[in-house]
């Protein structure tokens, strides 16, 4: 009897591991990228048509953040199999560093379904089969996968059960609003990888927020003002006061914004405040640096917003709760602060936006 009992566990573990079919990701439908058509499509920039970056600045644009992939499948399961470029680790959680992050649509609402993460160990992680979610019913599914945040890929293949069916999905937000900003919008220290600011917007509004998040690295330099000129995008969304100092904010601000207009008359630039930083309550040489920087953007907003059409600047930006206590290195929020911060602007884009046309 024991041996039987054996046997049968053996024959459930064999269906499980080889009662799966896998579907190239780039066979699906890939949003959220800024810049669609890049050589490798788990990049966020093409390189070949772009260059002046740094190689910090390309190091960024190759990590996959925000990128989405949509599909459909009735499978009661669903597993990736990546090969990753590079692991990487961070003060981001696995799930969003090195993870990839599935939502399924219920009810007309995006839900969370699944999460898997990775080791460090690429040699070892390279084509290893993992679930994101498994013992679902068998009707048919609206999927949006978020890859990681930070480690780059190579490929992916999605999985689901041999039996059954996978498709591409719909483009599954609306228009295309371009978000670039520093390792905020990027998704630093978020638990999942669809925790970032452009996720939670995207998911709250239906309208797709294509991060171009580098942490860091946004400091309105000549480089993105000269790619971003080009993108096919029906507004802009920055967060372009957390990294850099005052002064680089003096210098760049606007040679930036008159880079982009010149090439995308009418197109809104949509410029949020920064969030205020808890390393800020007690560490008096930061608070002031960042005082001065915060202090230089609301200036020369003030004069943006009057010296060119189509250009604002919103204030309301925050990702603190009332008890001061959602970061979690006193520069970076987690998770519940990203989502504040997305909620706090939420209101004032979408007002903007529908001064044209956009809803």
């Amino acid at each position: 009897m024991r041996k039987l009992i054996v046997s049968i566990i053996g024959l459930v573990m064999c269906l499980s591991v080889f009662g799966q079919r896998f579907t190239d990701a780039t066979d699906l439908t890939i949003v959220g990228k800024v810049f669609p058509d890049t050589p490798n499509p788990y990049e966020r920039m093409d390189f070949t048509k772009y260059g002046g970056w740094t190689e910090k600045d390309r190091n960024l644009l190759e990590m996959p953040s925000g990128i989405i992939v949509s599909f459909k499948t009735n499978s009661s399961g669903i597993w990736v199999k990546p090969v990753f470029k590079e692991i990487y680790q961070s003060q981001t959680s696995g799930f969003a560093a090195r993870g990839f992050d599935l939502y399924i649509k219920k009810n007309g609402e995006w839900l969370w379904a699944g999460t898997c993460a990775y080791g460090l160990n690429k040699e070892k992680e390279n084509g290893k089969v993992r679930a994101l979610i498994e013992h679902m019913d068998d009707s048919v599914k609206e999927c949006i996968l978020y890859l990681p945040t930070y480690s780059k890929l190579t490929s992916l293949w999605i999985g689901v059960d041999d039996n059954s069916m996978i498709e591409k999905g719909e483009i599954p937000f609306r228009h295309r609003i371009c978000l670039h900003g520093s390792s905020y919008m990027h998704g630093q220290a978020t638990g999942r990888a669809g925790q970032t600011v452009p996720g939670y917007l995207t998911r709250l509004t239906g309208m797709q927020f294509c991060s171009l998040g580098v942490s860091g690295d946004c400091r309105m330099q000549p480089q993105f003002a000269n790619a971003l000129k080009d993108a096919d995008v029906d507004a802009f969304v920055f967060d372009s006061f957390s990294n850099g100092t005052a002064e680089s904010v003096k210098e760049n601000l606007f040679a930036f914004i008159e880079t982009i207009q010149a090439a995308k008359p009418g197109v809104p630039m949509i410029f949020m405040n920064t969030i205020w930083s808890e390393r800020r309550n007690f560490d008096q040489p930061y608070d002031e640096v960042q005082g001065e920087k915060a202090e230089m953007a609301k200036i020369l907003m003030k004069e943006a917003v009057k010296k060119y059409k189509d250009v604002y600047f919103i204030s309301t930006s925050n990702a603190t709760s009332a008890q001061h206590d959602t970061t979690v290195d006193g520069v970076h929020p987690g998770s519940w602060g990203y989502y504040l911060w997305a909620d706090s602007v939420r209101k004032p884009i979408l007002k903007i936006l529908r001064k044209y046309g956009i809803k």
